[in-house]
Parts: structure tokens; sequence; C-alpha cells
């Protein structure tokens, strides 16, 4: 989720009860609702640190404890600061009593968790328990950023101070905040029945591309991770479906952009959970799967040397739905180019220049010898 999100929610959750705990309270949940957003000083070291360490150890329960404790002094030092500065000033009138460290150090907590918590609900994804476990978590229900809550949120917010102004009670702003956050709810709520409904259309939306699951009886996870182990190949020899995932699009939550993952490649497709089309039984000749895009996922000798290199092991500890492909040129040199097709929505764009417009890539050339001639993110 995007730091105003995190910073609007943080604002919201201030006046709730919680913003009683006294002085220092609001700036306590702010700093911390942003504070797992820190290991973006890894970028310093570049795109292959900041893709190695994001969402990492600052996610995890270390980080909960760490960031929660931290931020709690921060915010006790900055307090004593603007006390010592304010020393000998006439006390400012109806001052609230000063949260206790102990309290400040609680309320940091819960904002870092509900930073983790709302990153989890994306398609992006958490290391939820790093560094214990490096594995991503994703609940799949929202994009990066939600217009949606965005509105929500700057709705409350807006309407809270309106009603400051014009000296509405208190229990009334409290009672505004209660609401804000069940219309958050309910996008959540909305997002994951959606979500539910388009991992349920998915067999009748692909048709006869779908092959049969690579592994049968695995059964479904209550929240999606990677990497995954598992059976990736069929004993036949024939291309096989490793998992579908859905994936939410920007402007509505009725809209996905459905994954199928295969031993051999993806077919991507776009689905409105809410095409009338899908609510009754076939009809003969309509055929959902006509509009559905395969991209390879080829793996050659040259794919398995550049995977060795930093760039594609950070990538690819990363990459979700990584799909390669490589060439040779006459001279020998291998080029590889991966793609994690999460990024990939202008694939199913019919539109010219917009098929190759948002592609998170990574590029790896390799010359006769062996020798690693360039690596690098690019778009």
């Amino acid at each position: 989720m995007d730091n105003v999100t995190h910073t609007l929610f943080a604002l919201t959750l201030a006046r709730t009860p919680l913003g009683r705990a006294g002085r220092g309270t609001t700036a306590a949940l702010v700093l911390a609702s942003n504070a797992p957003d820190i290991d973006i000083v890894a970028a310093a070291r570049g795109a292959t640190s900041y893709m190695t360490w994001h969402r990492g150890p600052t996610h995890g329960s270390l980080g909960i404890a760490g960031l929660g404790v931290a931020s709690a002094g921060l915010v006790w030092i900055g307090r004593r600061i603007i006390d010592r500065r304010a020393m000998g000033r006439e006390a400012a009138p109806h001052r609230a009593p000063d949260a206790s460290f102990g309290m400040l150090i609680a309320i940091s907590m819960i904002g870092v968790l509900l930073h983790v918590l709302m990153d989890l609900a994306t398609s992006y994804g958490t290391r939820l328990l790093s560094p214990f476990d490096w594995h991503w978590f994703a609940g799949d229900w929202l994009p990066i950023v939600d217009v949606y809550l965005l509105m929500i949120l700057v709705a409350g917010l807006v309407s809270a101070e309106v009603l400051k102004v014009s000296k509405a009670s208190t229990a009334s702003r409290r009672s505004l905040a209660a609401i804000t956050l069940m219309l958050m709810a309910a996008n959540y709520g909305v997002r994951a029945v959606a979500h539910h409904q388009a991992l349920a259309q998915a067999p009748r939306l692909f048709g006869p591309l779908l092959p049969q699951p690579c592994d049968p009886g695995a059964p479904t996870p209550a929240i999606e991770y990677w990497p995954r182990g598992g059976v990736t190949t069929s004993e036949s020899g024939k291309p096989c479906l490793i998992e579908i995932a859905a994936v939410p699009t920007f402007l509505s939550p009725f809209r996905w952009r459905m994954i199928a993952h295969l031993s051999n490649g993806y077919d991507l497709h776009e689905l409105d959970v809410l095409d009338a089309r899908l609510q009754r039984p076939a009809e003969p000749g309509e055929a959902f799967w006509r509009r559905s895009v395969r991209y390879p996922n080829q793996w050659t000798a040259s794919t398995f040397a550049a995977a060795a290199t930093r760039t594609a092991r950070g990538f690819l500890g990363f990459a979700r739905f990584p799909a390669a492909r490589s060439f040779v040129d006459p001279s020998g040199v291998a080029t590889v180019r991966w793609v994690d097709m999460r990024f990939a929505a202008g694939l199913l764009s019919f539109a010219p220049g917009q098929r190759d417009a948002d592609r998170l890539t990574v590029l790896v050339r390799m010359g006769p010898d062996g020798r690693v001639l360039d690596e690098a993110f690019s778009r």
C-alpha cells in the first residue's frame, strides 16, 4: 500500500479511542504507520538491493517490535524537546496529558502491525515471516494504490475537519471515524468477495486452454504465497496447470487480471465478475478463451546460467510469476529477459505501443564464454 494511504489511515485511527491515550499518540501512529517502508534506504545501493530487502525484516515480527519501540522513542524525544523549548511560556489551555512511554510503544506497534496487514492484502504482497522465513504472502484483494480506499479516507478526514470548524461534539467526530473504518471494511469485503468469484469463474473463462493440474491433490492455500514447491510438470510431459491467480486492476474492484500459470508459460485474461454472460449457462459458440493471451516461459541453458547473476537472483526472489525468454545471436551472445506477469497488463492491450509499456523486466547478456556482459532492470 502507498504511504499516502498509510498516513491517512493513521490520522483516521487517531480520531478513534486510540487517540485518547494522551499527547503524542497521533504522531506515534503516523510515524509507525510509515516506519516499515524505511527499507527504501536499500535503494541507495541500487534496484537489486532494494528488491532484495523491500518488505523484508521491517515487515516481519522483529520489525513490528523494533520499529514500534523506535517510533515511540522518537515521539518521546521529540515531545521532550518541544516541551523544553516551550518552558517558561504560558502553558497551553486544556492540553491533553502526555501519553506514557509504554503507551506510545503499544500505539506504535499497532501502527506498524496495521501497515503490514494492509500490505498483506495487496497483490504485491509482503514477507510476513522474515527474517525467519523469506516467503512472500499476498491476499490479492487490492492493488498497490486503491483509489476507493483513498477517497474514503480523504472524505472522512475532510468531514472531520468540517465538524471541528462547526464545533460539533467530540462524540460526533469519533462516530465519523467509526463510519470511515466501516466503509474501509466494506471496501475490503467487496474486493474479497469479487476475488473469490473471479477464481471460481476462471475455468469457464480459459475453457479448453486450461490443461489439467500438475498436482491434482494439491490443497488450495488460504493465502497466496511464493515461491512454491510441489509438482510443476506432468507425468506425460504435456503442459499442466500449476496455479491460477486473480490480480486486482487499478480502477474497478470487479475487474481482475487472471493469470493461469502453466508448466511452459502463462495464459492471461481480463475478467469482469459482473459480466452477465458469466452468470448464466454457456451458449453454443460462446468462447471467452479466444481472447486469452499466451506468454511463454522458456528456460534454456542460457537462462539457468543468467539466473545465477546478482540482478537475476534479486528479481527472481521477488517475482511471483517470472517468465523467461532468451535468444542467442550469430556472434554467440545470449540475451535472457524475465518479466513478472503481475506487472504485464500491457500484454492484454491491443492499443499500439501499450503491450510493452508497463513491464518491469530484467535483462542479462552473456558472452559465448559464459562471461556476463550486462545485467540490469529495465522497462
